[in-house]
């Protein structure tokens, strides 16, 4: 039951960010207090943020309606929130300084991995 809600949580906020990043770029990324340069920057927010967002929203939401999709789900998650705990250690041993505000997508990314690997590793199928 757990990992269901801890799926359609995901799946609503991956489909909520996608959306927003898909029809308005540009405000989502100065809502974090980024800038959007060159002439390719939105084009590249709409597909980062906009297109993985969505694919990734649809997986989870595949997760919480089909058994044998759980797992690769889980899976995904895994990776692309490892993924980006993996490059935010790496910037902070680089000498990047986040702001402090920005720190709350860091605990986001580390929870949403955190609770994918526990829910992995419980995982039983029905």
């Amino acid at each position: 039951m757990f990992i269901r809600i801890f799926l359609s949580l995901l799946a609503l906020t991956f489909l909520a960010f996608g959306i927003w990043s898909l029809l308005s770029p540009a405000a989502m990324s100065a809502s974090m207090g980024v800038e959007l340069g060159g002439p390719n920057g939105i084009y590249e927010a709409r597909g980062i943020y906009g297109g993985v967002s969505l694919g990734a929203g649809l997986l989870a939401t595949a997760g919480v309606f089909r058994p044998r999709m759980v797992r690769p789900a889980l899976w995904f998650i895994t990776t692309y929130m490892g993924g980006y705990v993996f490059a935010r250690i790496a910037g902070l041993v680089a000498g990047d300084a986040p702001t402090t505000s920005f720190l709350m997508f860091v605990g986001f990314e580390t929870a949403c991995l955190v609770l994918a690997v526990v829910s992995l590793a419980a995982y039983r199928p029905e």
